[in-house]
């Protein structure tokens, strides 16, 4: 079993930067991929980005160029690091892990095994 809390939620103003962490404790072993998803009012939730444990990244479109992920496997950590934010960008994000993906659905919610609780993302504009 896995846990994962995320921390480093709230509020900027657009354009401006937040950064995200998750922490991992359990079987930390199982965390091979890791990824962040964000869910916004009435909308389906999303992949945002994602590393494996090798540290190869993939982003969604919407945020390339914005977003960086990063991890460290030696504290099993997990961050994202959100520059130049949008008010689009406002939603809960999700931390998630699984032992195994399938690389061509790497960003789709249903391939992850673990998820965090969110933690809450408002950009104003």
């Amino acid at each position: 079993q896995v846990e994962l809390v995320e921390t480093g939620g709230g509020s900027a103003q657009a354009g401006g930067s937040l950064r995200l962490s998750c922490a991992a404790s359990g079987d930390v072993w199982r965390n091979a991929f890791m990824a962040w998803f964000r869910q916004a009012p009435g909308k389906e939730r999303e992949g945002v980005a994602l590393i494996t444990r090798l540290k190869t990244v993939s982003y969604a479109d919407s945020v390339k160029g914005r977003f960086t992920i990063s991890r460290d496997n030696a504290k099993s950590t997990l961050d994202l690091q959100m520059n130049s934010l949008k008010p689009e960008d406002t939603a809960i994000y999700y931390c998630a892990s699984s032992d195994s993906v399938d690389w061509v659905r790497r960003l789709v919610p249903s391939e992850y095994k673990y998820w965090g609780q969110g933690t809450q993302v408002t950009v104003s504009s």
